[in-house]
Parts: structure tokens; sequence; C-alpha cells
């Protein structure tokens, strides 16, 4: 054999060699790509199975806060009606005691007044002191 043909020979057989190997690499990244759709699609599935799942705990969730929060405001108008109607009875009844012996509800306001400016002035003086003035 002449140079030619083993030059010719070894360019072939590196040739054939570098086709298998790109063919070889084609059908790995075709291979890879596949697995990776593969895997995504699962994923996917999983995805949609889970928010399956989830909307009708979250709905759950949601009807529940609706319903506290309902049984809240009707509490809080309830208590504020009882509250009313307490106030409402308190002064009925001062009313009527006053009506009923204004002697005693005008000695129990005056001492009363006299109590709340005397605890009024131990404050002020009380907050003097702690700032510093007499």
């Amino acid at each position: 054999m002449n140079n030619d043909t083993l030059s010719n020979a070894a360019t072939t057989g590196i040739r054939n060699l570098a086709d298998d190997a790109l063919k070889s690499a084609q059908d790995t990244v075709q291979s890879t790509r596949q697995a990776a759709h593969s895997t995504l699609d699962k994923a996917e599935e999983g995805v949609h199975a889970l928010r399956g799942k989830a909307d009708p705990i979250i709905d759950d969730l949601a009807a529940r806060a609706q319903d506290l929060a309902s049984r809240s405001i009707d509490y809080c108008a309830e208590t504020s009606a009882k509250a009313r109607r307490q106030l409402h009875d308190a002064a009925n009844a001062t009313t009527r005691y006053v009506e009923q012996q204004p002697g005693k509800a005008v000695m129990i306001a005056a001492a009363s007044g006299a109590a709340l400016a005397t605890l009024m002035f131990w404050m002020s003086r009380s907050r003097g002191r702690r700032a510093g003035t007499y």
C-alpha cells in the first residue's frame, strides 16, 4: 500500500469515528430532551394534582373565615345593643333616684365632685414634683 492509500484509509477511519461520535452525541441529546420533557410533564401533572387538592381546602378556609367574620359582626352588634340597653336602664334609674331623692342626689353629686377635684389636684401636684416644678 502506498502512502495515499494509507492516508485515505486513516482519514476515512477518523471520519467514521467522528461520525459515530457525532451520531452518539446526537442520540444522547435527543434522549436527554425526551427525558427532560417527560420529567416536566410529570411535574406539571403533579402541580395540577396538588392544585386540585388545594383549591377545596382554600375554599373551605375562606368559608370558615367568612362565617367567623359574620359571627363576630353579629356578636359585636348584640354586645353594642346590650350596652345601650344597660346604659339606658342606668340613666332611667338615676333619673328616678334623683326624682325620688333630690336631696341625697345633690349631696352625692357634691361629694363626687369634691372627691374628683381633690384627686385631680393631687395628680397635678405629683406630676409637677416628677417634672421638677413645685
